[in-house]
């Protein structure tokens, strides 16, 4: 009977370090914050039917992609995420900022700055209602957004 327990003791104690690395790295895989695999890309890219890219609106995706008339990329970014406040909301244009960091990882130095000014600008859309404007901050560029609305 000890045998028993000590044989089945030591098979635990063997292959639940295995289970449980298994399982915590694709547990990992999933989390919001990993970038997108091929695959997820190919689902997302062949559920939409607009030819818009990749999660992204028709108006949005030309100007945060392409520096046009003379602008920089990050003035362009500006421009889209700005556009994208004023046509949807807070929420919308922190999505879309939050996607061309991931896409155009070049632009991250530019993301606190950005984030401010969706902040402010979220201020101005809702008349000076800081309380509405905040409803909408989460984490992007380190709390960037929220500093925009408050300062």
């Amino acid at each position: 009977m000890k045998q028993l327990v000590r044989r089945i003791g030591q098979t635990v104690a063997l292959t639940l370090p295995v289970v449980l690395v298994t399982t915590g790295t694709l547990a990992v895989t999933r989390v919001p914050w990993a970038p997108p695999t091929g695959l997820d890309q190919q689902v997302v890219a062949a559920s939409s039917g607009d030819g818009a890219g990749i999660g992204r609106s028709n108006n949005a995706a030309g100007a945060a992609t392409k520096a046009s008339d003379g602008l920089t990329p990050q003035d362009s970014l500006r421009v889209a995420l700005l556009d994208e406040l004023r046509a949807k909301n807070p929420s919308a244009a922190l999505d879309l900022l939050e996607r061309s960091m991931r896409e155009q990882p070049s632009l991250t130095p530019y993301c606190t700055s950005l984030a401010g000014e969706l902040g402010k600008a979220a201020v101005r859309k809702y008349q000076g209602d800081v309380q509405r404007a905040r409803s909408f901050a989460r984490p992007v560029c380190d709390g960037s957004f929220a500093a925009g609305v408050v300062g």
